[in-house]
């Protein structure tokens, strides 16, 4: 007879897994469109905007916005605690090899944006769509088709999306933001100094950090700043050091904890409601006239990888970083393809930016961006592994 704590072990273990979590995400990506699309798309839309929740604090809010604001929290937490190993005792310990990823974030960042007001003007928010990348998804495409790629691949890539996307909630907190409660911020970072403080003291006890979690996600959510930065913080206050009585560090046991409930349930809930958009030929042919679409489609596959090439480049030639070992250029340039895969993040921004009929039109870029990057990405990595292999 099969022990239920193993074969529960086993199925959290799956889906650590970077292939099964971009699987997972396709999927329920899929189905939102073929929901969205169907005759039953009365009940997508009735789900979506169900309103539950207590109405103090703000908490009264549609089931889209639980999955964006709560959910995706557990998303961003998840990979903070991963920047902060790698940060503190993974690969990008070392001053040089951490430059390169944070710069080619901001090269990421910075020449997408450029592009897209270039393209859509400066009346609308549209360059704010095209600078984050999908960690989950961008990671599930390098899993399945990169397999020959050197570890150090997987490391530039994490390092450089979640670098990419705490830049992308920063312009979420400054530029997204109507309201700003000082009294719940004040309250947010209380907590977040007990949390640093329990986690210092080495207390272990959840019946503790469940509440205080809980508590500074509640604060920063009133406060006015969206939601997910809570997680972020929290990630990174997390100790990663393990002490020498102790099995693994804090932040790896919560890692092994929550990653199969971040790729499993958090990012696939939360897509389930973004992605689902109305698609008819004349919202399919505006992507290739309107402006805003345009816009962000070539900051996404075109800037993302210009971007984070360039900066990478510039960064090894003046000697401020050193390229990820045993990774060529024309490895940087398949990973960086990576890049334009926005998806979750883009999309979350895209409906906060942004107004009316333009969120729609901004999703299906976004998704279509995402699905162009994928497969450019998919045919450089197929064929960047097999010269690895043949090498080794």
């Amino acid at each position: 007879m099969t022990n239920p704590a193993k074969a529960a072990s086993e199925f959290a273990r799956y889906l650590r897994t970077e292939t099964v979590g971009g699987l997972v995400l396709l999927g329920a990506t899929t189905i939102a469109l073929l929901w969205a699309n169907s005759p039953l798309a009365g009940s997508y839309t009735a789900l979506r905007d169900f309103q539950f929740g207590p109405h103090l604090f703000h908490l009264h809010m549609p089931t889209e916005e639980w999955a964006k604001s709560g959910l995706l929290t557990l998303f961003f937490y998840v990979a903070g605690l991963e920047l902060k190993r790698e940060l503190v005792s993974g690969e990008l310990s070392d001053r040089k090899a951490a430059a390169l990823p944070v710069i080619a974030a901001i090269g990421g960042i910075v020449v997408p944006a450029v592009i897209a007001l270039s393209i859509a003007g400066p009346g609308t928010a549209a360059w704010s769509v095209p600078v984050a990348t999908d960690i989950a998804f961008a990671l599930g495409v390098l899993a399945i088709t990169g397999s020959g790629m050197p570890d150090s691949a997987r490391i530039f890539l994490l390092s450089l999306a979640v670098v990419d996307d705490l830049g992308a909630i920063a312009l979420i907190a400054i530029l997204f933001t109507n309201t700003f409660n000082l009294l719940a911020l004040g309250a947010a970072v209380a907590l977040l100094a007990l949390y640093w403080f329990l986690q210092h003291r080495r207390v272990t006890s959840p019946l503790l950090y469940v509440p205080i979690a809980v508590a500074v996600w509640i604060a920063v959510h009133s406060s006015g700043l969206h939601a997910t930065i809570a997680g972020v913080a929290l990630g990174l206050l997390t100790r990663v050091r393990r002490d020498p009585y102790e099995k693994e560090s804090p932040a790896l046991r919560m890692e092994h904890l929550l990653q199969p409930w971040s790729a499993g349930l958090a990012v696939p809930v939360f897509a389930l409601f973004a992605a689902g958009i109305r698609i008819n030929s004349d919202s399919f042919g505006a992507l290739f006239t309107d402006r805003l679409a345009l816009a962000i489609m070539i900051g996404l596959v075109l800037g993302k990888l210009i971007g984070i090439v360039g900066s990478s480049w510039l960064a090894v030639r003046l000697k401020i970083a050193v390229r990820p070992e045993g990774m060529a250029w024309r490895d940087v340039i398949a990973v960086a393809m990576l890049g334009g895969v926005g998806f979750t993040v883009s999309l979350l921004i895209a409906e906060l930016a942004l107004t009316g009929s333009q969120v729609e039109v901004a999703k299906m870029a976004v998704l279509v961006a995402s699905a162009v990057a994928s497969l450019l990405a998919a045919a450089a990595l197929l064929r960047r592994s097999q010269v690895h292999q043949a090498t080794d």
